[in-house]
C-alpha cells in the first residue's frame, strides 16, 4: 500500500519508518544537510525504478529497459576518459613502437582489471549515497584523512599536468607551431570556465559534451588505423597469445600502470550519485548497479578499442625501426607525418585532433574530480566556481612553469612525463586500499558488501597493481637517483610511504570492527 505521506521529491520512494535501513551510510540525520554532497537534490536526474506500491524489502526480478539504460548512461563514459588521457596515449604509442603487437593482450586484461576497480567505486557510491572521499573522511582519524587528501591532490596535480601539456602539444601541432606550448597551456586552462558554464545547464548537457569528445577521439584514431592498415593477423595474435620479454617489460609495466588513475576512483564513486534513486530499497540499488555495470563495460570497451588503434598504428609504422625508442608524445606527430605523409587529411592533423580531444576531456574531468576530492575530504561547502578555480590553480601554475622551462626540449618533456607517471603510481595504494576495505565492510555497505570470492579476486588484482607499480618505481629510482644524499632522502621518504600503507592495511583488517562483526555472527548462529 502506498505511503499516505509521500516525500516532497517526486518519484522518490521511502521505506516505512519501522523498516531498518539496508546500509548504515544511507541513513540520514539532521546533520547531513550541513555536509558536503556530490550533487544537490535539484541537480540529480530522477530515475523511477519501480511503482510506489513496492514493499521495502521486495526483491523484484530485473528486466532490462532501454529507457532506463539511457537515463543511467553518462557516468561510465566520463569515468572512461581517464583511460584515454594523453599519458595513456603516450604509453600506447611507446608500447606499439617498442613491443609491436605483443602487448595487446596485456592492454585488454589491464582494461578488465580497471573495470573491476571502477565498478567497486560505483558500488560504494550507489549503495551508501556517499562518495569515496566522504567515506574516508568518516572512517579515518584527522591526520590520516589529511594525508589521504594530500596524496589524492598530488596524484590529481600530476595527472592534470600531463593532460594540460598534452592539450598544449595538440594545439601546437594544429597551429603548425604558431601557438607555443605556454600559450596552449593558457588556452587549455580556460576549459575550467567552459566546464562551469556547462554545469549551469545540467548534468546531461555536460555528459553530451564528453560524448562528443570521445566520439572525436574514436573517429580520429580509427581514421589513422584505416589509413595505416595494421596487420589484422598480428593484431589478433597479439590479443589472444600472451607474450612478454625482458626487452618489453618496461612498456608492459607502463601499460598496466596507466590503467588505474587514483583520482578516477574517487570520481566514479561520485558520478553515480548524479542519478536519484532510493538507496533504502535493495531492488533499486541493485538495478542501478546493473545498469551502471553495463554502461561502464560499453564505455571501457570503446576506450580499449581507441587504445588498441593507437598501439597498432605505431606498431605498424615504427616497430623494429631505429627511431622506435625515441618516440614520445611530443614528437609522435612529426614521426607520423614523415612516415605516412599527407592525403586528403594529413595524418599529423588527425593525430592532433584526437590528442586535443583526449587532453581537453581529461582536464575537465580532472577539474570535476578535484571538486569531489576537496569537498569530500575537507567537507567544504564552497560555491562550485570557487572550488573549481582553486582546483584548477593547483595544476595550472606548476604546468605553466613546466611549459616555460621545457618549451625547447622534447627530451626533457619526456623525462618529466616519466616522473609524473611515477608520481601517480605511488598514489595508487592510497585510493585502492581504502576502497577495498570500505566495500568489504558491512557497517558501511550493508547487504551490498562484496562476498568472499570477489573480495579475494579484487585483492589479487590490487596486489598485482601495487607490485607492478612498485617494480616501476624501483626501476625508475635505480636509474635516476644517484649519490648518497639523494639515496638517503629517497630511503627516508620510502620508509614513511611504506609505513603509511601498512597503517592503512592494519586499520582496515584489524581495527575496522572485523572482530566485532565476526563475534556478532558467531553469537547469532
Amino acid at each position: 500500500m502506498a505511503n499516505p505521506n509521500p516525500p516532497e521529491e517526486e518519484n522518490t520512494l521511502l521505506p516505512p519508518s519501522s523498516s531498518p535501513p539496508l546500509t548504515t551510510a544511507a541513513a540520514t540525520s539532521s546533520d547531513d544537510e550541513e555536509e558536503e554532497t556530490a550533487y544537490e537534490t535539484s541537480e540529480k536526474i530522477v530515475v523511477t525504478i519501480s511503482s510506489p506500491s513496492d514493499s521495502f524489502d521486495e526483491d523484484l526480478p530485473w528486466r532490462f529497459s532501454w529507457k532506463k539504460m539511457w537515463l543511467f548512461t553518462g557516468p561510465g563514459f566520463l569515468m572512461s576518459i581517464a583511460f584515454l588521457d594523453p599519458g595513456n596515449l603516450e604509453g600506447d604509442l611507446q608500447a606499439g613502437a617498442i613491443a609491436g603487437y605483443s602487448l595487446l593482450w596485456l592492454l585488454m586484461w589491464a582494461t578488465a582489471m580497471g573495470f573491476l576497480i571502477q565498478m567497486l567505486a560505483a558500488r560504494v557510491g550507489v549503495a551508501t549515497g556517499k562518495h569515496l572521499a566522504e567515506l574516508c573522511r568518516e572512517e579515518y582519524p584527522p591526520w590520516a584523512r589529511l594525508a589521504l587528501w594530500a596524496m589524492a591532490e598530488v596524484a590529481l596535480i600530476g595527472a592534470d599536468i600531463q593532460e594540460v601539456i598534452g592539450s598544449a602539444i595538440a594545439i601546437k601541432i594544429l597551429s603548425r607551431g604558431v601557438i607555443p606550448l605556454w600559450a596552449g597551456v593558457i588556452i587549455t586552462a580556460s576549459d575550467c570556465f567552459v566546464f562551469l558554464f556547462l554545469e549551469n545547464y545540467g548534468v546531461r548537457k555536460l555528459e553530451a559534451v564528453f560524448a562528443v569528445l570521445i566520439a572525436t577521439m574514436a573517429l580520429s584514431f580509427a581514421w589513422m588505423f584505416g589509413d595505416t592498415q595494421p596487420s589484422g593477423k598480428d593484431l589478433l595474435l597479439g590479443i589472444l597469445i600472451p607474450k612478454l620479454s625482458s626487452k618489453t617489460i618496461h612498456q608492459a609495466v607502463g601499460v598496466v600502470g596507466c590503467v588505474i588513475m587514483p583520482h578516477n576512483v574517487f570520481l566514479h564513486s561520485a558520478l553515480v550519485q548524479s542519478r536519484k534513486i532510493d538507496p533504502d530499497k535493495k531492488s533499486h540499488v541493485q538495478e542501478a548497479l546493473n545498469y551502471y555495470s553495463i554502461e561502464a563495460a560499453v564505455a571501457l570497451f570503446i576506450s580499449f578499442m581507441i587504445n588498441l588503434f593507437v598501439t597498432t598504428v605505431f606498431a605498424k609504422g615504427f616497430y623494429g625501426s631505429d627511431v622506435a625508442n625515441s618516440i614520445g608524445l611530443v614528437n609522435a606527430g612529426q614521426y607520423l607525418e614523415e612516415k605516412y605523409g599527407g592525403g586528403v587529411l594529413p595524418i599529423l592533423y588527425i593525430w592532433g585532433i584526437g590528442l586535443l580531444a583526449a587532453g581537453q576531456s581529461s582536464t575537465i574531468t580532472g577539474t570535476y574530480a578535484g571538486q569531489f576530492i576537496m569537498g569530500g575530504f575537507l567537507n567544504l561547502r564552497l560555491k562550485k566556481w570557487l572550488r573549481a578555480l582553486i582546483t584548477r590553480s593547483f595544476a595550472i601554475v606548476p604546468t605553466m612553469i613546466v611549459a616555460l622551462i621545457f618549451e625547447r626540449s622534447d627530451s626533457l618533456l619526456d623525462v618529466l612525463n616519466e616522473w609524473l607517471n611515477v608520481l601517480q603510481s605511488v598514489q595508487i595504494p592510497f585510493a585502492l586500499i581504502p576502497l577495498l576495505f570500505l566495500v568489504s565492510k558491512e557497517e558501511v555497505m550493508g547487504v551490498f558488501k562484496i562476498g568472499r570470492t570477489l573480495k579475494t579476486v579484487t585483492w589479487i588484482v590490487a596486489g598485482l597493481l601495487i607490485i607492478i607499480n612498485g617494480f616501476l618505481l624501483l626501476d625508475f629510482f635505480s636509474s635516476e637517483v644517484h649519490g648518497l644524499l639523494m639515496g638517503s632522502i629517497v630511503f627516508a621518504v620510502t620508509a614513511v610511504y611504506v609505513a603509511f600503507i601498512v597503517y592503512l592495511i592494519v586499520r582496515g583488517s584489524h581495527l575496522s570492527n572485523q572482530f566485532t562483526s565476526s563475534f556478532k555472527r558467531l553469537t547469532n548462529t
